[in-house]
């Protein structure tokens, strides 16, 4: 039986909320809290000794908020944190990725009003999240001043045969997004284009949250847009994100593949057919299967591949099917995919990055 403490400020919210969850046989819900203090003491002292397998988590509450919990939980409690929100004000969706850097290991809409046409399915992906994300193993945050660290820097540049860098993940993948693009030079000699399942809404925050900790330039993917090195693009919501000849952005609304669109497995083929062994593919954690038959096109395709291993995935899904389709060159753990793609870039990372 999975165990879950629900916190969140509003009582019909945390009603809605044990319904949902208690709805599967697989879940007890084993207390709530109205904001990060009470959940703290129920942390502190559990009831009958229980502690949760995960914690659901509102952004914005009074008193200890979200973010603030979360990283005293991670402190003090770690455990899986599954930030829940249905608000999209800029305020609350910078608190939201916040809370990732701090230890959260996704973001979840809640489920909408009961009359909502998809509510049901809406309240399966909701419990079958949390039941996932249970098992996630997480370790203890330690406190941390937040100076801005310095973006690393290349010592030499030498011939690269790579003109594009491709990546896509799913469930843990804006944290991990976000800790490669940080461990990247400024000066990339390729652009960046990225597939992230995520809720749209979140997509705008999201970007501007990766702009702001990472300093790359950010964009949302337009089409016709030309790709330009050190640039990132984001693939928009339910739209497929791929390139033509000539570095220009296309987008399609071509059937969902896996289940999803945008799809990184669209992306991955779509590189395959412009730059083949000029590209570089990285598929990082995720649910599902989407990517890994994009990464062993792209492989075949001559382009150089990275999966990201078990140890450092959230879920091991996507990267998972990729190995097993032989899609994967290198299977590494998170912190040394950025070394393999500056190798790859033709780039010589400083000591320094492989801390």
């Amino acid at each position: 039986m999975i165990k879950v403490l629900i916190v969140d400020d509003s009582k019909l919210a945390r009603l809605v909320l044990m319904k949902v969850l208690t709805a599967d046989p697989e879940i007890q819900v084993i207390g709530t809290a109205a904001n990060g203090e009470e959940a703290l003491r129920f942390l502190e002292k559990p009831p009958r000794g229980e502690m949760p397998d995960v914690v659901t988590m509102d952004m914005m509450m009074p008193g200890m908020d979200g973010f603030e919990a979360t990283r005293k939980i991670m402190e003090t409690h770690p455990l899986p944190i599954v930030i829940t929100t249905s608000s999209y004000k800029p305020q609350e969706v910078e608190k939201t990725f916040r809370a990732i850097e701090a230890g959260a290991v996704t973001i979840l809409e809640k489920p909408g009003a009961v009359a909502h046409r998809e509510f049901a399915a809406a309240c399966k992906e909701f419990s079958d999240t949390v039941k996932v994300m249970s098992g996630v193993k997480v370790v203890r945050r330690w406190p941390r001043d937040r100076k801005k660290t310095p973006r690393p820097a290349a010592t030499s540049i030498i011939h690269s045969n790579h003109s594009v860098l491709a990546m896509g993940a799913s469930t843990g993948g804006t944290a991990a997004f976000q800790q490669i693009l940080t461990l990247l030079p400024g000066e990339l000699p390729a652009p960046i284009m990225m597939v992230q399942h995520i809720a749209g809404e979140f997509i705008p925050g999201m970007i501007q949250w990766l702009e702001k900790t990472t300093g790359f330039p950010v964009h949302l993917a337009r089409a016709g847009e030309k790709i330009q090195a050190g640039h990132v693009y984001i693939a928009p919501d339910d739209f497929h994100m791929g390139v033509m000849p000539g570095g220009d952005i296309e987008l399609s609304r071509s059937e969902k593949e896996e289940g999803v669109r945008p799809s990184v497995s669209y992306l991955f083929r779509s590189v395959a057919r412009v730059y083949g062994k000029k590209a570089i593919g990285v598929l990082l954690t995720g649910m599902g299967r989407d990517g890994g038959q994009g990464l062993k096109i792209l492989r075949d395709a001559g382009a150089l591949t990275i999966a990201q291993d078990e140890s450092t995935s959230t879920v091991f899904g996507m990267p998972a099917e990729a190995i097993k389709l032989g899609g994967a060159q290198y299977i590494l753990p998170l912190k040394e995919i950025p070394i393999r793609i500056q190798q790859g870039l033709g780039l010589e990372p400083r000591p320094d990055n492989i801390e």
